[in-house]
């Protein structure tokens, strides 16, 4: 398994054990005694004094036998010899909970490049520093300075933040949730969350993986094993910095670029990595995916006691896009049989405020066994008369003759308690309200779409030139230049495939004449200027041109305004482009992300972009799939399909110039933005036109 010196060392040292309570060397050292470990373990003090009745050394050179695993609580600046001393001893990895290093910048940041580069040297692999250290329960083996141990489970934790992991351990071990292994990553000198992530995938104790995230610096490569390892175990994610002071405040705690959130969302969406909004719904997911099945298809009940919980459950299925089953004629006769004529038979199943266990006995088990039905919501409001402890005893044994999954919410305090307990403690997911019990129950969905996702690669085009777009690229770098022009822009787009109307750069008249005879009539003019930037405003656009006259008139005409409006003002000359129809104006744009690289971004085009916002995005490369979701995710989409007779536009073109972008963006690294806007997009099957494309390079 990977880095199993760290997970399952076959001997430890602790640096820096003190026999002083109160020290971080203490928590660990007393930690690791107390866990269980059965290895051999070394406290190393440079004193050499006694620590927890064990005599300690006073290097880890000294030590007679093998070390795997050395964990390290002493002050930086001893960091960087003690890794040498490491590397001499045969050390395979180390835990570095000693803070001072790059979350503190300056000669912080510059001791931690030390400190990767000596541990290279010798082949160790670091976790840390400023990290809370590791637990695994099922060696056992608690190498932390956490005060509790958690009982055994099969729940992996991956914490950008230490603070944050000590403070969930006690509240899981108050909720009675077991882990499997916990990890803090500190400041991700050596290994991150991706290492990580594959050490837990490879480890059949380990059923969901969770993280609190607040930086990948790797974002494609997480993308690329997330991929690979959700097909087999969940992985959730909680996200820091998701506002701006948020990811500013992300930024200082790791010393780390934390990136845009939106490009996060998406990635997370890409690999199949469910995003939670809060530790709560975290845990309260890993629970229903470590202890419930998965459901097999759409279709969830409702069983309650109550109207208004039962209408508020089922608002909350349709917001999230659940779907409620429809129940059998044989499901509603059984139900109509055994429940008193009051009761509602259909989807909710409401059996009354009076409903003692035997009804919710009959009302459960008529449901689950449904074959409309593929999981189960259970509501319990507290009557007078109502047995909320039998009722769960009901509920669990009738549950576990299923493969289906089963969401309890017993709503109330005191009264439901025991109730709670109980479900809880035979793997039943419980709730106080319906919100949080229907977010898991949509989590565990989301998971099973994902999984039964067709796997679809990328579209491959033959047509497409790169050899032509990096001959451009080279020309606009040799000329000093990191903005396309206009007509140099339109080459990119023709180069991939993507319709464009002719453009040609003139210097005079005369070109702009023999452009516009060789394209043919009618033609726009513009001005081409990085200094210009609104062009129509000082008369930099001449359209509708019909003939060599007009276009003579129009060269000189913008000429002279654009040097009216600013004398100092660097020109390049003026476009001419072969004027087309006009279609519906879209936008397709892309802007790159320096963790998760090329972001498309699709929607309504024109002056309208950012006004109405009407927009989508995606990582690049895209498949068809992903493509059609982006588009459908946009409001105009319901304009493009066709409204009150109108002719549909021409989607699938669409849909293949998005992909096409998307390609061109991905094959050239340095492309850091693009925009065509507009792409004029026609009736079905005339295709579209990329009007104004404008490309930056890095």
């Amino acid at each position: 398994m990977k880095l199993d010196a760290i997970f399952r060392p076959k001997s430890v040292a602790i640096i820096g054990a003190s026999n002083t309570r109160g020290k971080v060397g203490f928590v660990l050292a007393n930690n690791l005694l107390k866990s269980g470990y059965d290895g051999p373990m070394y406290f190393v003090n440079i004193r050499g004094n006694v620590v927890l009745g064990t005599q300690t050394f006073k290097s880890i050179t000294d030590i007679p036998g093998d070390v795997d695993l050395a964990v390290v609580s002493i002050p930086s600046k001893f960091v960087i010899s003690t890794v040498e001393e490491c590397g001499k001893k045969g050390v395979k990895a180390m835990i570095i909970i000693s803070a001072g290093f790059k979350e503190m910048g300056g000669e912080g940041a510059e001791l931690e490049i030390k400190l990767v580069e000596t541990a290279k040297k010798y082949g160790i692999r670091i976790q840390g520093p400023n990290c809370l250290g590791t637990i695994n329960t099922h060696l056992p083996l608690d190498l932390s300075f956490a005060s509790t141990l958690p009982k055994k489970g099969s729940i992996g934790f991956i914490t950008q933040s230490g603070a944050l992991g000590t403070a969930i351990l006690d509240w899981v071990i108050s909720e009675e949730i077991g882990f499997g292994s916990i990890v803090s990553l500190g400041n991700k000198a050596d290994l991150d969350e991706i290492d990580f992530i594959e050490a837990m995938a490879e480890n059949p104790d380990i059923k969901v993986i969770l993280l609190y995230l607040e930086s990948i610096e790797r974002g494609r490569k997480f993308l690329e094993v997330a991929s690979e390892v959700v097909k087999t175990k969940p992985i959730m994610v909680v996200k820091g910095g998701t506002s701006s002071a948020g990811a500013k405040a992300a930024g200082s705690h790791t010393g780390a670029l934390v990136g845009s959130f939106l490009a996060y969302q998406k990635a997370f969406d890409k690999a199949g990595v469910i995003l939670s909004e809060s530790m709560e719904d975290l845990f309260n997911y890993a629970v229903a995916f470590t202890e419930q099945n998965l459901p097999k298809k759409e279709g969830v009940a409702i069983v309650t006691n109550a109207g208004g919980p039962g209408i508020l459950s089922t608002d909350l299925i349709d917001s999230l896009g659940l779907k409620m089953a429809a129940l059998t004629e044989s499901t509603v006769k059984t139900l109509r049989e055994n429940l008193p004529s009051a009761a509602s038979t259909g989807n909710p199943v409401d059996i009354l405020g009076d409903a003692l266990p035997n009804r919710y006995a009959v009302a459960v088990e008529a449901t689950l066994k449904d074959p409309n039905v593929n999981s189960l919501v259970v509501l319990l409001t507290p009557q007078a008369m109502t047995d909320s402890l039998s009722t769960a005893k009901h509920i669990v044994k009738i549950s576990k003759s299923q493969e289906k999954p089963v969401i309890t919410v017993f709503m109330g305090g005191n009264w439901v308690e025991k109730a709670t307990e109980y479900l809880k403690d035979n793997g039943m997911p419980c709730f106080n309200f319906p919100e949080k019990g229907i977010k898991t129950l949509n989590a565990l969905y989301k998971y099973c779409r994902h999984l039964k996702l067709p796997e679809l690669k990328p579209p491959e085009y033959d047509d497409i030139d790169r050899d032509a777009v990096r001959k451009i690229f080279n020309g606009v770098k040799s000329d000093g230049r990191n903005v396309l022009f206009p007509h140099e822009a339109m080459n990119v787009a023709e180069a991939y495939g993507i319709n464009a109307p002719a453009s040609a750069l003139s210097k005079t008249a005369d070109e702009a004449v023999e452009a516009a005879d060789k394209m043919g009539y009618p033609v726009v003019m513009k001005i081409v200027s990085p200094e210009i930037m609104h062009k129509t405003d000082i008369g930099g656009v001449e359209l509708n041109l019909t003939n060599s006259n007009m276009v003579r008139i129009a060269f000189d005409e913008i000429m002279r305004k654009s040097r009216k409006a600013q004398p100092l003002a660097k020109i390049y000359g003026i476009t001419v482009d072969k004027m087309v129809p006009r279609g519906r104006e879209m936008i397709i744009g892309m802007s790159r992300d320096h963790q998760f690289g090329p972001m498309v971004m699709f929607g309504l085009g024109g002056i309208y972009v950012n006004y109405l916002k009407d927009v989508a995005f995606r990582l690049a490369p895209m498949n068809e799939r992903e493509a059609q979701q982006m588009m459908e995710e946009t409001r105009s989409y319901s304009l493009l399909k066709g409204v009150r007779g109108e002719t549909p536009a021409d989607i699938d073109t669409l849909r293949e110039a998005i992909i096409r972008v998307s390609h061109l963006v991905w094959d050239f690294p340095e492309l850091q933005d693009l925009d065509i806007n507009p792409i004029f997009v026609y009736d079905d099957g005339k295709g579209v036109s990329a009007l104004d494309v404008k490309i930056t390079l890095s």
